[in-house]
């Protein structure tokens, strides 16, 4: 290894706070910048899966086609505000290219192995004991359906992911009552994906953070990066509306805001915020099992204390709007799927929403800059970002210790061609 180097990790979430998590093994001297308070946002309010079944890039053939249908309706489950803004129209131009057959075939092992390292690291993160005794399950996640349409379509996703290897079953009603015995179903059956784990991100992100102050990891909240210094190819300093910070090694894992910073060094890389919402139930509903329904397009998690209800993905720039509309069409989604569950309005009124990071290829940015030699990015995991967070905090400790990384890299690489 390398001596240990001065590390800037511009943002705080989950990808974030998992590269100061392994640099700061690797004897690196890290700070964590972030513009909040590290207490909202997407690693807070997702689903809390850790999904080598979710093979399949949001980047698929159909998907803009779905985009345009929803267009007009703001209480769809993909919903892209209609906006004259030069650099979403690009990045839908790029995404409709990377929405084929072959690009999605090719990138589904890609997929699978990071995940498997994602899952192999959280595990490892809770047998080590260092963030005591944080909630993960190992029960697997249920695809549930309705409809024989729906059913096709996920059987189809099942071989696929099969035939790479992972552990997938196809559930009748009978199996799945097993499996969820105390709630009614309204389904015809489901894919139970045991491969799949599940988290409750607000109390793995504070353990966390509690960990890394408590080992060396400098962790400065509500300073947003106003400015980047470079010299010679280099950047040498980071700039805040408090601070100056002088570094050797700079990690950009801002999430949806990473674009913004990457315009500050004229770097370009094509990437989208999508909004998701969720709705939290501390009442009782029953639900032992995490699961999708799928013709609601909607994540359900039995978490530490409460229910969570999430979804929609939301495509209307960088704001953190709620829209009832979208919390209603969850709630409702949610209320078809499971007979007698009733979301009250005071839980659909404490909804909360975080924006995803969503790059043209469904592929996250992983990798060194070519402008810029001491500059890693780490970010653009859409719906996987908790998913894949321990894994890219790890791959980009692995690249700043100049190691061997834990897999290829390359199908990552933050300007790559599309």
């Amino acid at each position: 290894m390398s001596k240990g180097k001065k590390v800037i990790v511009v943002g705080g979430g989950i990808v974030g706070l998992s590269t100061a998590y392994f640099l700061q093994k690797e004897g690196h001297e890290v700070t964590v910048l972030d513009k909040s308070n590290i207490n909202s946002g997407a690693s807070f309010v997702n689903a809390g899966y850790i999904t080598p079944s979710h093979i399949v890039p949001l980047a698929s053939p159909g998907m803009i086609t779905k985009g345009i249908k929803y267009m007009f309706n703001s209480s769809s489950p993909f919903y892209m505000k209609p906006r004259l803004d030069l650099d979403f129209m690009k990045w839908a131009w790029y995404f409709k290219k990377s929405s084929t057959k072959s690009k999605v075939e090719k990138a589904m092992p890609i997929i699978r192995d990071i995940n498997l390292l994602s899952r192999e690291l959280f595990e490892g993160i809770k047998s080590s004991g260092e963030l005591g005794d944080f909630h993960l399950e190992r029960k697997g996640l249920l695809m549930l359906y309705k409809t024989e349409k729906e059913r096709d379509h996920e059987m189809e996703v099942a071989q696929k992911a099969g035939d790479l290897g992972l552990e997938v079953n196809n559930l009748d009603m009978d199996g799945l009552r097993k499996m969820e015995p105390n709630i009614e179903l309204n389904a015809l059956g489901a894919i139970h994906y045991e491969c799949d784990r599940h988290t409750t991100p607000k109390q793995f992100m504070e353990r966390m953070l509690d960990f890394l102050q408590n080992n060396g990891v400098v962790i400065k909240k509500n300073e947003e990066v106003v400015d980047i210094i470079t010299t010679g190819g280099r950047v040498t300093e980071v700039r805040t509306k408090k601070a100056s910070y002088a570094t050797e090694e700079v990690v950009f894992a801002a999430g949806s805001w990473t674009s913004q910073l990457s315009k500050k060094l004229k770097t370009k890389i094509p990437m989208q915020a999508g909004k998701g919402y969720r709705i939290n139930v501390e009442a009782s509903t029953n639900i032992s099992m995490p699961a999708i329904l799928m013709e609601a397009k909607m994540a359900v998690t039995p978490m530490a204390g409460y229910t969570r209800f999430a979804g929609t993905m939301e495509f209307s720039g960088i704001n953190n709007i709620v829209r009832k509309e979208r919390v209603e069409a969850i709630a409702r989604g949610a209320e078809s799927f499971y007979k007698g569950l009733k979301i009250s309005e005071e839980d659909k009124s404490n909804a909360k929403c975080g924006l995803r990071p969503v790059t043209p290829d469904g592929l996250p940015y992983i990798g060194r800059s070519k402008q810029y030699e001491n500059l890693t990015f780490a970010t653009g995991h859409a719906m996987m970002g908790w998913s894949l967070g321990p894994a890219t905090g790890k791959l980009v400790s692995e690249l700043i210790s100049v190691k061997k990384t834990s897999m290829d890299i390359a199908p990552f690489a933050p300007e790559r061609k599309f």
